[in-house]
């Protein structure tokens, strides 16, 4: 089939599904408008849609909620049920006056799997009005696909605030979250007052920090089955740290005789913070003993273990010098053993990271700092992937935007947005979101808004990540691939000018990934002053691929184009050439190709 007939075709498809936005039959839309995802475009229809947790166990009922626009009074829904590109059950719900609808479906008993829910509006002559999609993951383990976020802000606040916060990180299928500088003191992080936990007690910045706070989110996570994470460092004491029993003998010595002790300089208004040694069996100890004490009053699910990178050249009290990183397989063990939850270890710029995979931690996590470009996030995530023996996942805290949040403004929506396509196209996760979205270390930080356009088309790539998991993350290897087009360069490495192509396989598919940096302003992800340029739609590209096995079906699908949902797409093969034509490309696309 040549590639016209195939372009045809697929806009046939497309613009039967897009009669909303106004598309016809025989016209590909305009490049400036795409499908994308904004609750603005649902005035006449679906306005928004959720459901109940952020994931589910096997055999686990899903509820849905969805918000209808006030007008509509009569139809119907058609809701399909897709993994992959496969349907794998469907129904249709009666539309009547009501403007909240909710049903629940069960999905099969597989563990760790995800799924796409297509919902569309149909009106009594059978015509389609609006489409929304969600995704659903049932996974009986978080730490398989983990989507980690965070909370910061823990003074006296309504509960329903806090709620509406919950539900937001739910809507992003957030199923695990970073409690960030919840603690009174690093080496006594529950503050006691009579043998009582205290009601509050500030932060090492001195905000304020309510135990109702902390105890309503941690509740309100566990009801949408996400996991809740005490943060505190392995290795950190806060001043007059004798009073509370710990010992200098124990720390980190910046010179052999122990004159100076190694500590991490803060702002002059925060408590000043001592090091100590991780290695230390007294340490262990103690710092074991206070995070028990923390799991015994609250009740979370593991703790996130910080450190702060290389030290350089250190030393513990009896003069011998300390490499740090041959500390933390120890200091896990050890903590594993005394406390029984779950674990995860920040690798700064991935120190120590090969050392912490073979520890027992839950996932990798790695602090990008010394690792400016693209292709550098992808890197992380295939060594950290080989590190664990193939069996961790990688969550990245990659801050966007860094120095455009000293000062109050808008997050930048294409940097954030190439910055997420790479770190999910490659298999990992992205710890961005909370009550606000990070730009720095210092998570409260909130200088930055995020503009309604970013906020929902992140909606649209959370959904494909969960829906697409089991490609994207799920035991996959990458594969050499030979992939070119004559219309544009297509590179295995990620350049200006190029759209970046790799390809992933598993089983008897092959998943080639492309990124659009045809008109990036900049291959660094960061987008530190928030400058990167928004991509132009890419229509109608020829695609040949080298491949010696019988191809049976190729698909596509993208969190730019149709809300995630899969298209199938002609393809012709001729000896080991396959050729098919890419519609359309902004950001992302992923091409499936299944084979007999």
């Amino acid at each position: 089939m040549n590639n016209q007939k195939v372009v045809t075709l697929f806009f046939v498809l497309l613009c039967g599904i897009l009669v909303f936005a106004g598309c016809s039959q025989t016209e590909p839309p305009e490049p400036d408008e795409p499908d994308e995802p904004s609750v603005s475009e649902h005035e006449n229809g679906l306005v928004d849609i959720s459901t109940d947790q952020a994931a589910y166990h096997p055999g686990e009922s899903v509820t849905f909620q969805l918000s209808l626009d006030e007008e509509m009074k009569k139809g119907k829904l058609v809701v399909r049920y897709k993994h992959l590109h496969d349907l794998v059950d469907e129904e249709e719900i009666h539309v009547g006056d009501e403007q909240e609808i909710t049903w629940e479906w069960t999905p099969s008993d597989d563990d760790f799997k995800g799924y796409m829910v297509e919902v569309s509006l149909v009106n009594e002559e059978e015509d389609e009005i609006d489409h929304l999609n969600i995704a659903v993951d049932v996974s009986s383990d978080w730490s398989k696909f983990p989507r980690y976020g965070y909370l910061a802000d823990f003074h006296e606040m309504e509960d329903e605030e806090q709620r509406a916060v919950i539900d937001r990180l739910n809507r992003f299928h957030i199923n695990g979250i970073q409690f960030y500088d919840w603690q009174d003191r690093h080496d006594h992080p529950l503050k006691t007052e009579n043998g009582e936990v205290a009601s509050t007690w500030n932060d090492i910045a001195n905000r304020e920090v309510s135990k109702l706070t902390v105890e309503t989110y941690i509740d309100l996570a566990h009801e949408k089955n996400m996991k809740a994470m005490n943060y505190n460092l392995l290795f950190g004491a806060n001043e007059y740290y004798e009073d509370e029993g710990v010992k200098r003998e124990w720390g980190i010595f910046k010179d052999p005789n122990q004159q100076e002790q190694d500590r991490h300089h803060l702002p002059e208004e925060w408590r000043e913070l001592y090091l100590f040694d991780p290695s230390n069996a007294g340490w262990q100890q103690f710092i074991f003993e206070k995070e028990q004490a923390v799991f015994d009053h609250l009740a979370f699910d593991g703790w996130h273990v910080d450190q702060l990178g290389h030290r350089g050249q250190i030393w513990n009290a009896f003069g011998e010098e300390i490499e740090l990183w041959k500390t933390y397989p120890v200091f896990l063990e050890k903590a594993k053993h005394a406390l029984g939850v779950d674990l995860v270890l920040n690798a700064v710029s991935q120190y120590g990271q090969a050392e912490i995979a073979q520890s027992p931690v839950n996932f990798l996590y790695t602090e990008t700092w010394e690792q400016p470009y693209y292709e550098d996030l992808k890197r992380i995530i295939d060594e950290n992937w080989e590190f664990s023996n193939k069996e961790l996942q990688t969550v990245l805290a990659a801050y966007m935007n860094y120095d455009l949040s000293h000062s109050p403004g808008q997050f930048n929506t294409p940097g954030v947005l190439f910055t997420d396509a790479v770190i999910f196209a490659s298999g990992g996760a992205h710890i961005e979101l909370g009550e606000n979205m990070l730009a720095n270390e210092y998570f409260p930080n909130k200088n930055l808004e995020i503009p309604d356009e970013l906020h929902e088309q992140l909606i649209n790539y959370y959904d494909f990540s969960v829906a697409y998991q089991n490609l994207l993350r799920d035991g996959v290897e990458q594969v050499k691939k030979e992939v070119y087009s004559n219309d544009i360069s297509i590179t295995s490495h990620a350049e200006i000018g190029s759209v970046w192509n790799f390809t992933k396989q598993k089983e008897n598919k092959e998943f080639l990934h492309f990124i659009n940096f045809t008109e990036a302003a900049s291959m660094e992800w960061k987008d530190k002053m928030g400058e990167q340029t928004e991509p132009e739609w890419i229509h109608d590209v020829p695609i040949t691929i080298h491949s010696e096995q019988e191809v049976e079906k190729v698909w596509l699908a993208s969190p730019d184009i149709d809300q995630g949902s899969a298209l199938e797409l002609e393809f012709e093969q001729e000896g080991d050439q396959v050729y098919f034509t890419l519609p359309a490309l902004k950001y992302w696309d992923m091409v499936v190709i299944e084979y007999k």
